[in-house]
């Protein structure tokens, strides 16, 4: 049994922009990275909510790996097709240990999990997965405790292979009818602002494979912040 002690597992997020110094304007790609985290914070539950921390960083602390999975898919649809970011994500304990004029501050294996997460994954982007922008990993506690079963990390690693390919290969319409489904917004309202039929819309979807990045996001669960709760996605 667990005391009253011990402290809980969550899910730590690392993301930090991916070729931010080529910009002409960083303080434009700063903005647009405030703007599409607010996306992510309102679109899905967390105990943190994402912010900026130094630089090209942010970070954020959840429940549910799923709702830390679906933060970092939505910040990426959410930033300008030329603007990138890569996330790792940690699963483990943490602690504040102190405060700072960035708030409280917090250390403990989540953190390292997920530091370790964004590492393996720039370090994969090298390799032959040129698309991947997000890795997993559990600390060694964890996975001890857990005995790997209930969070595998080869199981969430592979569907995050699948899914950034997919959404590496997203034209910017698409991106945008893809992040519009996960805010909640119908078929229907996407095309008027896309100025598009409704059946064009869903065809698009369906040619990018939008609708399996939409679908298996839903499979690993996640709560869903209260706007997207709250709004209908039917057609």
């Amino acid at each position: 049994m667990k005391s009253d002690a011990e402290p809980d597992v969550q899910v730590a997020l690392i993301g930090d922009l991916v070729g931010s110094r080529r910009s002409t304007s960083r303080t434009e790609v700063q903005q647009h990275l405030v703007a599409a985290l607010a996306i992510a914070n309102e679109t899905t539950s967390a105990i943190q909510p994402l912010a900026p921390t130094i630089g090209d960083e942010f970070q954020g602390v959840y429940a549910e790996v799923g709702s830390a999975l679906r933060a970092s898919l939505v910040v990426r649809l959410a930033l300008p097709a030329d603007v990138d970011c890569r996330c790792g994500i940690g699963v483990g304990t943490l602690e504040i240990v102190g405060t700072s004029e960035y708030g409280h501050t917090q250390d403990g294996p989540a953190w390292w999990a997920a530091r370790d997460a964004i590492v393996e994954a720039k370090r994969r982007e090298s390799g032959q997965h040129k698309q991947l922008r997000s890795w997993f990993a559990v600390s060694d506690q964890v996975a001890a405790d857990t005995g790997g079963g209930e969070l595998d990390a080869d199981l969430v690693n592979g569907f995050l292979l699948c899914r950034d390919e997919l959404v590496s290969r997203l034209d910017a319409r698409q991106r945008r009818l893809v992040l519009g489904v996960l805010r909640g917004t119908s078929q229907k309202e996407l095309a008027a602002s896309e100025g598009i039929s409704p059946s064009a819309v869903s065809q698009s979807l369906r040619r990018a494979g939008a609708f399996a990045i939409i679908g298996a996001t839903e499979l690993q669960g996640g709560g869903a912040g209260p706007r997207a709760a709250g709004r209908s996605t039917a057609p």
